[in-house]
């Protein structure tokens, strides 16, 4: 079981992604978010990050000067668009970054799944996130989850990753309904918004382990 923790923000709460057994470890570059970090933060925070962890850029419709940027600043492994990104957008961004690209696809009901599809043809992950309320300030993080049984043994030419309202105490549920391998969460490992909680991962990653 692969784990993303996602908008992390100190080196101690890298510190504990890590040292937990996370493999991948989540930068968020949207100034809505309270998970926002600045690009010199999160170049010290990248530089601190042991080999071998994934570091992910989490965007929201971001145009090609906003990703270079990132990447000119911070050393980043992997590409996360979270917005409005079409396929022909995932494969742009593919083509021109060279980076490995996770696009999120927010799902609340059947017709939401086709989509799911159409992006594993172009991304090289999809991540399968809760679809955010019209209106909503933030595409992801929100702590809500979706039916799961809306993928249970539904599987993609590519990785994927479940992401919503996992916790310590559901996420063997999660697995058992859908078959995850990888899990994404956020808002779950925080003592408030945008402040994660080592002991809070701590659990978590013991719970996922168990």
């Amino acid at each position: 079981m692969k784990v993303k923790i996602c908008g992390l923000s100190t080196p101690a709460t890298i510190d504990a992604a890590v040292g937990a057994g996370a493999a991948y470890v989540g930068f968020v570059f949207f100034e809505k978010s309270p998970r926002n970090v600045a690009f010199p933060l999160a170049r010290e925070l990248a530089l601190g990050v042991a080999d071998g962890v994934c570091k992910v850029a989490l965007t929201v419709n971001a145009t090609d000067a906003e990703l270079d940027a990132i990447l000119a600043e911070v050393p980043i492994d992997m590409l996360q668009l979270h917005g409005a990104e079409s396929p022909e957008r995932v494969a742009q961004v593919k083509d021109r970054f060279g980076l490995p690209v996770m696009k999120a696809v927010g799902v609340a009901d059947e017709s939401d799944l086709p989509k799911l599809t159409e992006y594993a043809r172009v991304a090289d992950q999809i991540l399968v996130d809760t679809k955010a309320p019209k209106g909503a300030d933030l595409p992801g993080g929100n702590g809500v989850a979706f039916d799961w049984r809306l993928i249970g043994g539904r599987r993609w030419a590519v990785p994927w990753m479940l992401a919503g309202g996992l916790t310590a105490e559901n996420a063997a549920e999660a697995v058992r309904i859908t078959g995850a391998q990888q899990l994404d969460l956020s808002s779950a490992v925080e003592s408030a918004p945008g402040v994660k909680d080592a002991a809070k991962i701590a659990a978590f990653m013991q719970a996922v382990q168990s």
